[in-house]
């Protein structure tokens, strides 16, 4: 008597999504592997090591104990014992714990300009190049005449405006909330920056409108505003991730920039940009001064840089050498 054939296994393979496949990618670059987890590394140490008790206040003074070198401790005239890791600046001040609070300050200032040119630049360029015809004429024009401005010049003039108008009681109480001018970097940086974001989006969601799932949508009588909020945007999130990352490190330079010109985080606040600047001032006598705050702020550059570029890589699929 024949025995029953056995019956054969059917085994389901597992699909996978296009951001675990993107992930995979990701962590075969090493470098890019790095840089994320030291941009992690940096931010938790920015925000999260000043709330350990014994790390000072980056504006106590100690007139007493200017320019201490690194790993050296001391006491004060009222007696309070002082350890400085990375030395004291002229005011008796403890840089390593400045750094630390510049750093809240230049990433805070980073992500947050990044996020409000991340939001004006999508919407834009999906809507213009959407709409297309006289009205993405109209809004590509209108970017040409804000990228011809001079952007030094602008927050030059929203500074002073904002200076003026210090008793109005919004602008108070943003002083208040965010601290004296940081959120006009917010507000200056954001709205110089999303020009570029607006020219990308516009150019993917050109590219998008003419294929068959927005065909699709049309004939199923969807609005315009979902078309481009639900279908279109989504479609266009891999640049706009990878030019994200690419935005932050470029915000934080222009932070740094206005800080080294006295246009951006006023004293006794500082950021990384600003003590580049105290250090560069006085280079001769006290290296460190510089040397600390720019070490610290050109590896996270380097590390936002390398983390947009394997991003880039691994969110295109032709770019996949498997």
């Amino acid at each position: 008597m024949l025995s029953p054939a056995p019956a054969k296994s059917t085994t389901i393979e597992k699909g996978s999504s296009l951001g675990r496949d993107a992930w995979l990618r990701l962590k075969k670059n090493h470098l890019a592997m790095a840089s994320l987890w030291f941009t992690i590394l940096i931010i938790l140490v920015s925000f999260l090591l000043p709330l350990v008790p014994g790390i000072p206040d980056p504006n106590t003074t100690h007139p007493d104990l200017q320019s201490m070198p690194a790993f050296s401790s001391a006491t004060s005239m009222d007696g309070k014992e002082v350890y400085y890791l990375l030395g004291s600046d002229p005011l008796g001040r403890d840089v390593f714990s400045r750094i630390l609070y510049g750093g809240r300050v230049s990433l805070s200032v980073g992500f947050l300009a990044t996020f409000v040119s991340l939001t004006i630049g999508v919407i834009y360029g999906a809507v213009s190049g959407y709409l297309g015809g006289r009205i993405d004429a109209v809004m590509m024009r209108i970017v040409d005449i804000l990228y011809a401005l001079p952007f030094m010049i602008i927050v030059i003039i929203l500074s002073t405006y904002v200076a003026e108008m210090g008793d109005w009681k919004p602008v108070r109480f943003l002083n208040e909330l965010f601290g004296n001018s940081l959120w006009l970097l917010f507000l200056c940086i954001g709205a110089v920056e999303w020009l570029t974001m607006a020219r990308i989006v516009r150019g993917q969601v050109r590219s998008l409108k003419g294929q068959e799932f927005i065909d699709a949508a049309r004939s199923l009588g969807l609005s315009q505003s979902r078309i481009i909020f639900r279908h279109l945007i989504p479609n266009t999130l891999g640049p706009v991730i990878v030019y994200t990352t690419l935005t932050v490190p470029a915000v934080m330079r222009l932070e740094a920039i206005l800080s080294f010109l006295g246009l951006g985080v006023q004293p006794p606040d500082a950021s990384w940009g600003s003590l580049i600047k105290e250090g560069a001032d006085l280079m001769a006598s006290d290296p460190g001064l510089l040397i600390y705050p720019a070490v610290v702020f050109g590896l996270t550059l380097f590390c936002l840089n390398f983390l947009g570029d394997g991003l880039r890589d691994a969110l295109d699929p032709k770019s996949s050498k498997d």
